[in-house]
């Protein structure tokens, strides 16, 4: 069974609930599947917090700590969570727990310094999603851009994502382009992010204004407890280990605006 988690918004970015089955088609390779599961509640869901502590974030550091707590508040009692902080090298401060107030805790004594390995914190926080205990599982990533510091390329994130079933969240952090000074690493900070989200089924979301993060928290929080989630078996039954491309199409009902879709974009065949 492939799973795919489905995003809809309206125009203005808002969530759209209340679609059934028969609003959406599935497609495999260009090819129609038949939709076998399809459901709209709130299950539990794993959350990696993958939090940028480098020097660059000093003076963003407190507004991006109330984001995450605001965004723990929000979740679920059955919700679990862990948290990894990067600067020259990513750190495990906590494995997955349903108690988030130990993450609160620690989160509160991260402080900021060092460099930026963005993609070693994605590659260490896709490899802790193994562990987790639920079905559904996100990365929700806050940085404030590119990374300089990493042993990883941009090419083996984006194939761990692929492989990975996680979707992504980013909050990148970002001057004004007005008073930008930035390295073409940071400069490249927003592409990486918004790339990563897309593949995974995840969204970026670009602050100029840290006092909008927690608000931007809580949304990403809103929208990962009201998703769609379609189940098909494909017809393609072939175990070649290819990249496979999924695509979601919408009918939604007459009369309301034109829909936005986020969805995954494929998955790898088994191959055995």
């Amino acid at each position: 069974m492939v799973v795919v988690n489905v995003t809809v918004t309206d125009p203005f970015d808002r969530i759209v609930t209340g679609l059934e089955q028969t609003n959406f088609q599935v497609f495999d390779e260009k090819v129609e599947q038949k939709i076998e599961a399809f459901s709209t509640e709130d299950a539990p869901i794993s959350v990696g917090l993958v939090f940028d502590s480098s020097g660059s974030m000093s003076d963003k550091i407190q507004k991006s700590k109330e984001a995450a707590l605001q965004f723990f508040r929000t979740s679920n009692p059955q919700d679990e969570f862990m948290l990894i902080s990067f600067s020259d090298r990513p750190n495990l401060i906590t494995g997955f727990t349903a108690k988030f107030e130990n993450i609160q805790d620690r989160l509160l004594f991260v402080k900021s310094g060092g460099r930026t390995a963005l993609l070693d914190a994605i590659y260490l926080g896709l490899s802790e999603m193994k562990k987790a205990t639920t079905n559904r599982r996100a990365l929700l990533v806050i940085s404030d851009g590119g990374d300089n510091h990493s042993r990883y390329t941009e090419n083996d994130i984006k194939r761990a994502v692929r492989e990975s079933d996680v979707q992504i969240y980013a909050v990148g952090i970002f001057e004004p382009l007005s008073s930008r000074a930035r390295t073409p690493e940071e400069a490249g900070g927003p592409s990486l992010l918004a790339d990563l989200a897309e593949v995974s089924g995840g969204r970026m979301f670009s602050v100029e204004d840290t006092n909008e993060l927690p608000d931007i928290a809580e949304k990403i929080s809103i929208e990962l407890r009201n998703q769609y989630v379609i189940g098909y078996r494909p017809s393609n039954l072939v175990r070649d280990g290819r990249w496979r491309r999924v695509k979601v199409k919408l009918n939604p009902p007459k009369g309301l605006p034109p829909l936005q879709i986020y969805s995954r974009t494929g998955y790898y065949a088994p191959t055995q």
